[in-house]
């Protein structure tokens, strides 16, 4: 990491997508809000939603067009289920892909649970200027996600390059 560059915190909504949880039990979730807190980033807006593509889309569409979530981080929904809508709900909504995302985070997964990380809808874009990162709700994979994956692309200081010059 660079040392000329400055941290920026951003602000992040956090939605999990499940039938069985609420937020009184979402692991994931909590997982997730700590580790993005430890890094210096604040949770502005977090909510369990059940598996309804519409209700979805609309939780989803509502924070891309507030002003104050830079990213949206989800968790659940990305298997081949069939209440599993994540990506059928978000993915019309983006402006632009980030390919690379779904793809490396499967590579990154293979290394963990083997073959069966084909079975991973992960992807992630941009919209509005709004990171939106869909990713699995198993703990474990959602915090591969955040560690390998977003924690360095929401940094400023990451080089190259990162994120945080398209949301901020």
């Amino acid at each position: 990491m660079s040392s000329s560059k400055q941290f920026k915190p951003l602000n992040v909504a956090l939605l999990t997508f499940s039938d069985k949880r609420d937020q009184s039990n979402d692991t994931t979730g909590a997982k997730l809000q700590q580790a993005i807190e430890a890094e210096g980033h604040e949770v502005v807006y977090r909510k369990v939603c059940e598996h309804n593509k519409h209700l979805i889309r609309a939780a989803v569409c509502s924070l891309i067009a507030d002003d104050e979530v830079q990213v949206i981080l989800t968790n659940g929904g990305t298997g081949f289920a069939l209440d599993n809508v994540t990506q059928t709900a978000i993915a019309p909504l983006l402006e632009q892909r980030i390919d690379g995302f779904g793809e490396l985070f499967r590579h990154l997964s293979y290394q963990d649970i083997g073959s069966s990380s084909l079975q991973s809808r992960a992807f992630a874009g941009i919209t509005n200027k709004t990171l939106v990162a869909c990713v699995p709700g198993s703990g474990g994979a959602a915090m591969l996600a955040w560690e390998k994956l977003l924690k360095p692309q929401m940094d400023a200081r990451q080089g190259p390059c990162n994120f945080v010059g398209h949301l901020v």
